[in-house]
């Protein structure tokens, strides 16, 4: 499958985002950029090589992070609940508990825990790319 598949596959809320771009008839203009344009758009960001055979999966994953955190998709809850961020709300005296605290937003990849699709696209990261640890453990014998 390649990566305008697997999105259509997994990220069914973004049905109203056409395959490829619409333009306007008469003046050539986009109208609306369609989920091509979006994966070419984020595709720069990850290593195909890196990646392998779970490019596509993980160029789709990431695509539909960008967008759902872009406001884009299902939002018949807001916005900003939608993306995991809001843990609580309450009408009177209007009050908001993020689900994020300060201490994930220091971490580098913070952005991904917000959507269901950025933990996938980490998930797939772990897997693919592993990283070398230094720990600095070794023993200096005979001395």
């Amino acid at each position: 499958m390649d990566a305008l598949e697997i999105f259509r596959l997994v990220a069914t809320e973004f049905s109203g985002i056409p395959d490829d771009d619409e333009k306007d008839p008469d003046t050539g203009k986009t109208t609306q950029y369609g989920v091509r344009s979006f994966l070419a758009l984020y595709s720069d960001q990850i290593s195909e090589e890196r990646f392998g055979k779970a490019y596509p999966k993980a160029l789709a994953y990431l695509t539909a992070h960008k967008l759902k955190m872009n406001g884009y998709g299902d939002c018949e809850n807001g916005k900003i609940a939608d993306s995991l961020r809001v843990s609580s709300y309450s009408e009177g005296e209007t009050s908001i508990s993020y689900s994020t605290g300060q201490q994930a937003n220091l971490q580098v990849d913070a952005e991904y825990a917000l959507t269901v699709y950025g933990l996938e696209f980490l998930t797939l990261r772990r897997n693919a790319i592993i990283p070398i640890l230094s720990a600095g453990e070794r023993r200096c014998y005979g001395r």
